[in-house]
């Protein structure tokens, strides 16, 4: 009886031990599309004459201040260039920029620390 109650605890503590502890699974907020660049979150929100994009630190909002960027809209061979400005909170918007289903959208962020965090969304 002592011998297989040690073995179910190593058994247990194995298992526990090699399990995965990722840094969490990236969750729409605001209703979009989301992306994981490295510990970045991207959230694309296409609204009716902007788009908005929040960014998260491995699922903490970052704060938008000091964040800049821009959108490229790709649809019919056609690309259009936004700029993303901050719009508070964590999130940045391309005013004017539409995005309607199908298209594909290229973002980049440029952090703080002037760290350039690409992500390709398509739009659905």
């Amino acid at each position: 009886m002592k011998q297989s109650l040690s073995l179910m605890l190593a058994l247990s503590a194995a298992l526990a031990l090699s399990t995965a502890h990722g840094h969490g699974t990236p969750t729409p907020n605001h209703g979009g599309i989301v992306q994981a660049v490295g510990e970045t979150w991207l959230e694309l929100v296409p609204a009716a004459d902007r788009i908005e994009l929040y960014v998260e630190d491995d699922g903490d909002p970052m704060p938008s201040a000091g964040l800049s960027g821009h959108v490229s809209v790709e649809s019919g061979g056609t690309k259009t260039d936004y700029v993303l400005k901050p719009a508070g909170s964590n999130k940045l918007e391309a005013v004017g920029a539409r995005a309607p289903k199908g298209v594909k959208v290229l973002a980049v962020v440029v952090l703080a620390d002037k760290t350039k965090v690409p992500a390709t969304f398509v739009v659905k």
